[in-house]
């Protein structure tokens, strides 16, 4: 297998219990505020991103991740927008390749309670799909907050 095939089959999911109604995560995935205040590598509550969106599909958004010494670029193309159950935008970061795919797939248990599935595609290599991993986990640990 050549090393452009086995990026390419790089894949990442992660799964989510969330209390909140499957619309209100749905909105928070689009609504910049909200946005910013969970897409954010790191624990510092006071650096919440810049975000722009433009929620329709063929739409752009941007979302600037600040640090303490460094800001990271995140943009993309929503692909598909079906309210309350799925979203699809490509992610485009210096980390990531030009064609990634991040599917975001919701669930409602009950009125209250929603199945959250991220599923990432296509990456440079193993370790940039790792920290993905770990930027996605601590963000999605977020959002319960941010929702709360």
């Amino acid at each position: 297998m050549s090393d452009a095939a086995a990026m390419n089959e790089l894949e990442l999911t992660i799964n989510r219990r969330l209390a909140a109604s499957r619309e209100r995560v749905f909105k928070a995935w689009l609504e910049p505020r909200t946005l910013a205040k969970f897409m954010k590598p790191t624990d510092l509550e006071h650096l919440d991103a810049v975000v722009e969106t433009d929620p329709v599909k063929g739409g752009r958004f941007s979302i600037l991740m600040k640090m303490e010494d460094k800001d990271i670029p995140h943009e993309g193309t929503y692909l598909e927008i079906d309210p309350y159950s799925r979203l699809q935008f490509t992610w485009e970061s210096a980390n990531s390749l030009d064609d990634s795919v991040v599917t975001i797939d919701l669930v409602a248990v009950d009125a209250v309670t929603t199945d959250l599935t991220l599923h990432q595609v296509k990456f440079k290599s193993e370790s940039l799909r790792d920290g993905h991993i770990m930027g996605w986990t601590r963000m999605l640990d977020v959002l319960p907050r941010v929702l709360g």
